[in-house]
């Protein structure tokens, strides 16, 4: 595939927000385009298993991941997919190091409006979780994920964090900082979703744990979608 290609058929977008979230898809790729940069989103068409999909670099966060999301779908179509990869921060106690995620659910962690009646975690008009595509959840623990509701918040979540959101929200397995968000895009616009996490760390009192463990969290998620593409 050439520099600059348009791609102009997907079956899936998947998002990651650093390069080092990059790295491993294109080295499970059998092909790479060049990539084209719509906003601060960097796209590459990549081929898995022998399909097409596209690869976007979103940046980090909330506004970051939502925004590189519309721009995909403005660009390929409302009838792909939506998966958010990479790596995440463990909150459950049974959680390691090691594990990888995929969403059966994901909720914004910073919304409250609870003064107008609506759940902890619930943007307004949207609902109290967004559900994530069975089918996509199937085949990601098929493929070695193991499946749990996921928040997404502004805050990159260390100890005293965690002690928080444990209490908040004690349904949750794991934290990143975009799902939450490309997962209301995918609501807003009714294409499949699902959000598959390698754990990088357990929300230590500093970031040396994510930084040791960020590489090889992002294989095993981008190991775990290519498996879960293919079936």
């Amino acid at each position: 595939m050439g520099p600059g290609l348009r791609v102009t058929v997907a079956t899936t977008v998947i998002l990651v927000a650093m390069e080092e979230e990059v790295a491993p898809f294109l080295a499970l790729a059998s092909e790479v385009s060049e990539p084209v940069l719509i906003g601060r989103a960097a796209h590459q068409g990549i081929v898995l298993g022998g399909s097409m999909h596209v690869l976007v670099r979103t940046g980090i966060g909330m506004v970051n991941g939502a925004a590189a999301a519309e721009g995909a779908l403005a660009r390929y179509g409302a009838d792909v997919a939506l998966v958010s990869a990479g790596s995440a921060g463990g909150l459950a106690p049974d959680v390691a190091v090691g594990d990888v995620i995929v969403s059966s659910s994901l909720v914004n962690v910073a919304a409250d409006a609870r003064a107008f009646g609506y759940a902890l975690g619930q943007t307004p008009g949207m609902p109290e979780a967004y559900a994530a595509d069975a089918s996509l959840v199937d085949a990601a623990v098929a493929a070695g994920a193991r499946d749990g509701a996921i928040g997404s918040g502004e805050k990159f979540v260390i100890a005293d964090v965690a002690l928080q959101m444990r209490d908040d929200f004690p349904n949750l397995l794991a934290v990143d900082m975009e799902s939450a968000a490309i997962a209301q895009v995918a609501f807003n616009h009714g294409v499949p979703f699902v959000s598959v996490r390698g754990v990088s760390d357990l929300c230590a009192p500093d970031g040396t744990e994510f930084l040791t463990h960020v590489d090889d969290a992002a294989e095993r998620s981008a190991r775990v979608v290519a498996g879960m593409l293919t079936r």
